[in-house]
């Protein structure tokens, strides 16, 4: 179940297997999620970071796609849930990921949308852009402040590069477009509770992502929680501080929590689970006392490499769902000695804050600038799914880098006679 890294991953390794696949998912397209940022700020369109599954798999005679909403899973009869249907199996391998953790404060999330879906980038592009327009026709000056003031929560990747994009779309995609506003003066607040952004990265990357960001006019408030989210506001507390800042466009980039098929598990079975609702696995992905179901990607809690769990990219859920594909294999062919238990492979981490400006912590090295940004480039060409996508992605950044253009800078999914967003 699952369409993201790791279930199609395992889908593409069982190609020449003799066995059924039957892949389940509620969208009929594997989203390459890295770029799921440039969709937000108008960089990119979606078609050209999604590929329908069933295109991607047309080859593979020994596999079925399924568009389906999965609400259940009766492991007593083998049996998956579907809203409309039952499919049973002999093996299960859920990848249904994760979506937005607010951290016991779920009433943030209609001031402060996550991004995780193609639904979640439009919806924020369009809360982007609608802040400038809306700045452009407001005369009070706080409530025009207000409109050009911009928070992220969260100084992941996901954050640093949604800031290092709106300092660009700030500083040079909308220079000219407006008469009454100077979209230069735009307030971007980039909100971290931990001492530094990039925290999985070395302390030395994290201070040259800072650097790079503030050339952008971004804001980095480092040693700051979030402890109220309102319409037009969001306070913090900084040491003895407590702060309010008047915005009216409010980002979330700082927690996921994960599918609500990991408690289904819980109470069909007793799989074990965390605090953020992953499943605690085996070594080999399993389920404990269920080697026929494996758990693997953002679901999938697996600490028996260093006592933590892995990172929620995409890495680690692509090998993932390369071993139990092995393991499938080993069990097809009736070897009698079980695989080693999946070893995960770190090649390190990347993240682009801007033109020429990003980087990267692979193994023992550690770049910045220009580099780092080549290096961005094209490990993410590479790993997108399809030649085509490749190709357009390509062009557009082309453009970009040449004009400064974002040229998919749309609001959707509104009536446009109405600027409020809430």
């Amino acid at each position: 179940m699952g369409g993201g890294f790791g279930g199609l991953s395992l889908a593409q390794s069982l190609k020449n297997v003799p066995v059924d696949v039957t892949l389940l998912d509620r969208a009929n397209y594997h989203l390459f999620q890295p770029l799921l940022y440039q969709v937000a700020t108008g960089s990119l369109s979606p078609a050209n970071i999604a590929a329908p599954l069933r295109q991607v798999l047309r080859r593979q005679q020994n596999t079925t796609v399924f568009l389906a909403d999965v609400t259940d899973i009766d492991t007593t009869r083998k049996r998956v849930i579907l809203s409309d249907r039952e499919i049973s199996y002999d093996t299960l391998v859920v990848a249904t990921g994760s979506s937005h953790q607010y951290f016991g404060h779920d009433e943030w999330g209609k001031y402060a949308p996550g991004l995780k879906t193609i639904e979640d980038a439009t919806a924020m592009r369009s809360r982007i852009l609608l802040a400038f327009e809306a700045a452009e026709r407001e005369k009070d000056p706080e409530e025009r402040r207000a409109w050009l003031t911009f928070v992220i929560v969260g100084g992941g990747p996901t954050g640093v590069e949604l800031a290092g994009a709106l300092g660009e779309i700030a500083n040079d995609t909308l220079r000219h477009d407006f008469r009454d506003i100077d979209p230069s003066s735009a307030r971007i607040l980039l909100v971290e509770g931990s001492d530094r952004i990039l925290p999985p990265y070395p302390p030395e990357l994290s201070q040259k992502a800072q650097a790079m960001l503030q050339r952008l006019g971004v804001t980095v408030c480092t040693g700051t929680m979030v402890t109220s989210i309102e319409s037009d506001a969001v306070t913090v507390h900084r040491g003895q501080h407590t702060e309010k800042f008047r915005t009216r466009t409010i980002l979330w980039a700082a927690g996921v929590a994960a599918s609500p098929l990991g408690q289904a598990l819980a109470k069909s079975i007793g799989a074990p689970v965390d605090k953020a609702g992953r499943v605690v696995v085996q070594p080999d992905l399993t389920v404990p006392g269920h080697p026929e179901i494996f758990v693997i990607g953002d679901l999938a809690n697996f600490s028996h490499q260093n006592g933590k769990p892995l990172p929620g990219v995409a890495q680690p859920a692509i090998q993932e769902g390369r071993y139990v594909a092995n393991v499938i294999k080993s069990r097809l062919s009736g070897a009698t000695e079980a695989l080693k238990p999946f070893h995960y492979v770190d090649r390190g981490n990347l993240a682009v804050i801007g033109r020429g400006a990003a980087v990267a912590d692979l193994l023992k090295i550690r770049l910045s600038g220009w580099p780092a940004w080549l290096i961005w480039i094209f490990i993410h060409l590479v790993n997108i799914v399809e030649f085509q996508d490749k190709i357009l992605v390509l062009l557009q950044w082309g453009w970009l880098y040449l004009s400064y253009d974002r040229s998919a800078r749309l609001i959707t999914g509104r009536d446009p006679s109405k600027l409020d967003l809430l």
